[in-house]
């Protein structure tokens, strides 16, 4: 008898090392996810080969809670909400299952892999190579869109020719509220010429601009999209001219007397008309730019188009000494935070501007809601309104409270890896299990506050997708591990996270980022005469457009990643890049506001209680916008501190794909 519980006993001792070595390699099922999906999200910790086993807990690390992705529960509040616990230094060179990678279908790797691929030095060789190839890519664009699509405003890069607004169909939006008839690939990408120190094509370009563009045209187009593409690039590029230091070279223009400005503040003065008859201060998502918001204009605007305004019309009245521009925008803004949720902090994502009512309830970070928490923070850099970061600390608050999911850390701790889901706007409750490529602009953000340790990681999850398919698909469904919407139109802001995320760790892992990015577009495509939107990022199959935020944005962050020696690194200027990547020095002339009284709540008083008169609606048409254009901007220049830390961990998160 004593031979047989012998046996027994070393039988079950087997059985019980293997199921140790089943749970800490990874090798078993897992504990945090539905077990019908062959690739899943649900890992326990990032851990080491010879780190201690997770223990098992619920989503999020709790004991005791429900099975299931902890991006499908409902994330922990009060005390526990706002603890952030350091993450730990992971050891260099170590990967396995609990990856990002992994989850999107990578292999494991070793130390030596890690080492081979992401850990060393980005020799100076190749680093001048990928900026030349970010710089070619950029002129093969340029080039072709002036050959074969000049002066209308898109390429069509397959069939090498022009494309403008749909004039058969006022209903296709997606052509119509871009395209203006003005030029807009060649408006959109005068800045870029700059920062690649093209000063001839700059000169070149910006006499085409003034010689041949006018907005006296009867196109309708979106405000938000005419903002951030042609006035924004008119300001920057007007600035470029007009900086007495010259960073980027001799980007002079002879008898320049201030056209650019005055073309920015026609088209804004064309704008207005959308701010005109609306109950809420809160835009017309549309307006021709002839006749002013068309009879049949819909009354629903999305947040971020409506409050997304701030910064370019902010910089025009104070380069112009008129408060009308920033005024209605930062009305705007305010009547869109006064209709957040009392309850969450959030808002939605689709407003009636007449009644003031959420007709899209879904509050997130991607289409419809980006940049407005992007412009909250970059119009407070730029101007230095306090009010503009207490709205963006109290909006990144309800951000962190309501959309984060996943473990508190993002390398500690038990749970799924931290992500930003879509919620209900006012009981936080998940609408949906996807998110869109626009949500990857969030950890450049994200940088720009100091959190680089969240950036780090959510970048990562974003890279680990593009790794998969060669692109970002314009939604991915987390939950099921596959696109919902296939296209990929050449969007910039995974480069944009990227940039700045090497700009504040100065890791080279981010150039290999970017030269994988760099080689995918080229790849997948690159056509006869441009780049092309991929229709499927599975199949490769393309359409035959390239928007102009590819070169005004995608080229120009991918260059000034590589481009070390850049003046945009070295000159001394502090720069903000706009929500188009229209880059704009931040000084101490636009922090100044001599009207600050008309953003004061008090109604009509300013601080010393005298009255004052501030526009109505309906004056808006009148104001006298006559501006002092000559006036020198200050050269001292100011921004924000970055805060800037070296990446931990990154091997962990996808250093094996």
């Amino acid at each position: 008898m004593q031979w047989r519980a012998l046996v027994l006993g070393l039988v079950l001792l087997r059985l019980g090392l293997h199921g140790v070595l089943w749970l800490v390699f990874g090798l078993g099922p897992s504990m945090g996810f539905y077990q019908r999906f062959p690739l899943s999200f649900g890992f326990q910790r990032l851990t080491g080969p010879d780190s201690p086993a997770a223990p098992a807990s619920g989503p999020a690390g709790r004991p005791g809670a429900a099975a299931g992705p902890a991006w499908l529960q409902q994330p922990v509040h009060g005390e526990a909400a706002e603890r952030r616990r350091a993450p730990r230094r992971a050891r260099p060179g170590v990967c396995g299952p609990a990856h990002w990678g992994y989850a999107l279908g990578g292999r494991g790797c070793g130390p030596d892999e890690y080492e081979k691929r992401y850990s060393g030095a980005f020799p100076p060789q190749l680093r001048a190579q990928m900026r030349d190839l970010a710089r070619g890519m950029f002129v093969f664009g340029y080039d072709n869109y002036m050959a074969h699509a000049f002066p209308q405003d898109e390429l069509n890069p397959i069939h090498c020719r022009g494309r403008g607004p749909d004039r058969g169909d006022p209903s296709n939006l997606n052509i119509n509220d871009v395209l203006g008839n003005y030029s807009l690939t060649l408006v959109d990408a005068l800045d870029t010429l700059a920062i690649m120190g093209n000063s001839s094509e700059f000169q070149k370009a910006v006499k085409l601009v003034i010689n041949t563009v006018s907005f006296d045209k009867d196109s309708t187009v979106q405000v938000f999209e005419a903002t951030i593409r042609v006035l924004g690039s008119l300001l920057s590029a007007h600035r470029i001219i007009t900086d007495s230091k010259q960073p980027f070279g001799d980007m002079t223009i002879k008898d320049y007397d201030n056209e650019l400005l005055h073309m920015a503040h026609d088209l804004a003065v064309r704008l207005l008309p959308a701010f005109e008859n609306t109950k809420t201060g809160i835009p017309y998502p549309r307006v021709n730019l002839k006749t002013g918001v068309p009879p049949d204009s819909n009354n629903e605007t999305c947040t971020a188009g409506a409050g997304s305004l701030l910064v370019e019309f902010g910089i025009l009245s104070r380069l112009l000494g008129d408060s009308t521009f920033e005024w209605v925008a930062r009305r705007a803004v305010k009547a869109l935070w006064n209709l957040r949720s009392n309850d969450t902090g959030l808002l939605g994502n689709v407003v009636n501007i007449q009644t003031g009512h959420w007709v899209g309830k879904q509050s997130g970070l991607g289409a419809g809601l980006d940049s407005f928490y992007e412009y909250l923070l970059k119009s407070y850099i730029l101007f230095g309104e306090k009010e503009d970061l207490e709205m963006f600390n109290a909006a990144y608050q309800s951000i962190q409270n309501y959309l984060r999911r996943g473990r508190e850390a993002c390398n500690e701790g038990e749970g799924d890896p931290p992500l930003y889901v879509n919620v209900n706007m006012f009981s936080g409750q998940l609408m949906n299990t996807w998110i869109d490529s626009l949500q990857a602009f969030f950890p450049g953000l994200q940088v720009l506050i100091g959190d680089v340790e969240d950036a780090i990681c959510l970048h990562a999850f974003y890279y680990a997708i593009w790794k998969r398919y060669g692109a970002l698909p314009e939604r991915y469904n987390w939950q099921l591990q596959a696109p919902d919407v296939l296209f990929y139109p050449l969007r910039p802001e995974l480069v944009e996270s990227t940039y700045l995320l090497y700009q504040a760790t100065k890791n080279p892992f981010y150039l290999h980022v970017g030269m994988d990015i760099l080689q995918s577009l080229e790849k997948y495509t690159k056509v006869k005469c441009g780049y092309a939107t991929l229709h499927h990022v599975i199949d490769k199959s393309k359409e035959d457009r390239m928007e102009s935020f590819f070169l005004s944005e995608t080229c120009k962050y991918l260059y000034l990643l590589f481009d070390e020696e850049n003046p945009v690194h070295k000159s001394g200027t502090r720069y903000m890049f706009t929500t188009e990547g229209h880059i704009v020095s931040v000084d101490k002339h636009l922090r100044e506001s001599p009207w600050k009284e008309f953003f004061s709540e008090e109604a009509g008083q300013d601080q010393e209680g005298k009255s004052v008169h501030r526009p109505k609606a309906h004056e808006l048409k009148v104001i006298n916008s006559s501006s002092n254009c000559n006036r020198v901007p200050d050269e001292r220049r100011y921004s924000l501190p970055l805060k800037s830390i070296y990446m931990r961990q990154i091997d962990q998160m996808v250093g094996l794909i």
